[in-house]
């Protein structure tokens, strides 16, 4: 069995999205958090490059949709993360 770059970028990017659903599923990672995101954004992003290597534009626009939304999501859970301060306790 042969695999081609496309296969291997799909398969790649399924499987981050596929991951990130399960891990949110197992409450893992929350929904809003920055891993989440952080794999959405590479799964959707992979798969986007996928759809635009074997030329199927819709998967193209759908996935690439799912990564600007990701990409969003990221920044928002990032920026939300740096206005937090550690929890240290005095001694």
């Amino acid at each position: 069995m042969q695999l081609d770059a496309a296969t291997v970028i799909g398969s790649s990017g399924v499987a981050l999205l596929l991951l990130a659903f399960l891990l949110q599923l197992l409450r893992f990672v929350s929904a809003e958090g920055a891993a989440y995101a952080a794999l959405n954004l590479g799964g959707a992003g992979l798969a986007c490059y996928c759809s635009y290597l074997i030329d199927f534009k819709p998967f193209v626009v759908l996935e690439g949709t799912w990564a600007v939304v990701a990409a969003v999501a990221l920044a928002r859970a990032l920026r939300a993360g740096q206005g937090r301060k550690p929890n240290v306790s005095a001694s």
